[in-house]
């Protein structure tokens, strides 16, 4: 077995002083009040962190994939926009009191709502769905306000420094949450074998996935969310929390049950979910993740 200084990670400068920095940004804006911290990381990321991270190049090569014939000008709005909502998602979930605070008053929409609320009194798992839109944590939170028990799956980050505090975050919003690999996942699929619930985001590239079309792109989708649903016979609901005009307050909606069949078709109905809210709110997704990364398989 390895000792504890075999296994230790190499200390890493670069990694420390990005999280070094990261962490006076964060803490700085948690010094103000709510509405001033989420307005300001969103300009942050939208004027600074984005462009000079190269986050607005990479989410402006997105956008001329998927919208070549729309103007250029659209199409740096919905990148700034996009940016601004990311930032917004990162300090409002490092601010857990308040963000849970004002989730815990979000009426759920939906016919998804009603059949997970069965679903809980009769004890039966279900695996909520969705993607790097709005801020999904909304939709978590609101939940857990109602009295679910939310659990979460993970990937944790390479930056290990950063990474212990972002898994705290997640942590604080209640109910389990679980890191990607074998440990992880015996934890949540435990979880839903007692009938818990479970989040999962499918919208980012996955080597092994199937090539499943996004926006008119071919992009590699995991099907495990599908075929953990079958496999356990659980309801797969995909839900989202739109951002509302004001910035600061969220719409979380829960379609209609996927129907089961196989995971392709499933994991299709789940991303032409994603497709629909996408298409009426582009500023809210991540276009800043390389989605479609593995096209060259097509």
């Amino acid at each position: 077995m390895p000792t504890k200084a075999a296994v230790r990670q190499p200390f890493r400068p670069d990694h420390f002083l990005v999280n070094l920095a990261a962490r006076g940004l964060i803490g700085l804006a948690l010094a103000l009040p709510y509405a001033w911290r989420v307005g300001l990381m969103g300009w942050l990321m939208r004027r600074v962190i984005g462009p000079f991270a190269g986050y607005r190049t990479r989410a402006l090569e997105n956008l001329a994939l998927i919208w070549p014939d729309r103007p250029l000008a659209e199409r740096e709005a919905i990148a700034a926009a996009a940016l601004d909502n990311a930032g917004r998602t990162l300090i409002e979930n490092y601010s857990t009191r308040a963000f849970m605070a004002r989730a815990r008053h979000i009426a759920p929409e939906g016919e998804g709502f009603a059949a997970l609320t069965a679903a809980q009194a009769a004890k039966r798992p279900v695996i909520l769905v969705s993607g790097h839109f709005g801020n999904y944590e909304a939709a978590r939170a609101a939940l857990v306000g109602h009295g679910f028990a939310i659990g979460g799956l993970y990937r944790n980050l390479s930056n290990r420094y950063f990474n212990a505090h972002y898994v705290r975050t997640m942590q604080a919003f209640g109910g389990p949450v679980f890191p990607q690999g074998r440990a992880g996942t015996a934890g949540f699929v435990r979880h839903l074998k007692e009938g818990g619930q479970l989040v999962l985001l499918f919208d980012q590239d996955v080597a092994s996935g199937s090539l499943l079309p996004f926006l008119g792109q071919p992009a590699r989708t995991a099907l495990s969310a599908a075929e953990l649903a079958l496999r356990l016979k659980a309801d797969l609901i995909p839900f989202f929390a739109t951002r509302q005009p004001d910035g600061l307050g969220f719409r979380v909606e829960l379609d209609a049950p996927v129907p089961h069949s196989d995971p392709e078709t499933m994991m299709r109905a789940v991303t032409m979910a994603l497709e629909r809210r996408v298409q009426a709110h582009p500023g809210q997704w991540f276009w800043i993740h390389r989605r479609w990364k593995g096209q060259a398989r097509a």
